[in-house]
């Protein structure tokens, strides 16, 4: 079992900037991470805990959500790595605020596939796909779908990712934009063997028939940090030629 702390303080950061850009992106800050195209080994099981809080956000109830002002988000997750090309992961999200307690919010169920590391491409790269539910409380739209291709490598300390995520509504308000663009990056260096700084980037351009106004896309930089990298990540590296360094 292991639990992602490392980047809580990101992640408040994060859920301030967009509680204040969108408030239909503010209810969705339940699991808020750049994915590494790495899956959980074969036959494994694993279990985290994605936690954040968010500093700034709706007090009242303009829209029939659950005020999002000084919430806390933990979300359990449960992967089970099937083959070393194909993983699924499973989601329970859960809000805690003072004025409702905590609350379940809803459910995802994420398959992902992956080129496995045996056949030695030169960059990681996996489809992950995840549907599910969330209560009408905390989000307009309940039922949705996200497509995320992933793509990383590493060379020597950098280490980089990018996901251009496809997200579509299928209950709610947003279902009638149709597909959506959420692009998602991160770039790495590792200073030590334990210490290693992020910078990463979170954005939504609008639908894919046309991009909303500059003025209402959300682009967020999430400030460099320090922290110690994913224990899973750098095993699963070590062992793959597509990230040792040079």
């Amino acid at each position: 079992m292991r639990q992602r702390t490392g980047a809580v303080a990101a992640a408040a950061v994060l859920c301030l900037t967009l509680a204040a850009a969108r408030p239909a992106l503010a209810q969705d800050t339940y699991e808020i991470q750049v994915y590494g195209s790495e899956l959980v080994p074969v036959g494994d099981t694993m279990v985290e805990f994605h936690s954040n809080f968010t500093l700034t956000g709706p007090r009242a109830d303009p829209t029939e959500f659950r005020p999002s002002q000084h919430a806390w988000h933990e979300t359990l997750e449960i992967t089970h790595g099937f083959t070393d090309w194909f993983e699924v992961g499973f989601y329970t999200f859960t809000s805690a605020h003072g004025g409702t307690g905590w609350e379940w919010v809803g459910n995802h169920v994420r398959p992902r596939f992956s080129v496995p590391a045996r056949l030695h491409w030169p960059v990681g790269l996996s489809l992950s796909q995840e549907f599910g539910y969330q209560r009408k409380a905390f989000s307009a739209d309940t039922w949705t779908w996200e497509i995320r291709p992933i793509i990383d490598r590493k060379a020597g300390r950098l280490y980089w990712s990018f996901n251009p995520v496809i997200e579509r509504a299928f209950k709610g308000p947003g279902a009638k934009k149709g597909f959506e663009f959420s692009p998602n990056a991160q770039i790495t260096w590792d200073f030590t063997p334990r210490i290693m700084g992020a910078l990463e980037y979170y954005g939504s351009l609008g639908s894919l028939h046309g991009f909303d106004p500059l003025r209402d896309q959300v682009h967020m930089i999430v400030p460099p940090e320090a922290r110690e990298p994913d224990a899973r990540r750098g095993r699963r590296l070590a062992q793959d030629p597509r990230f040792r360094s040079a």
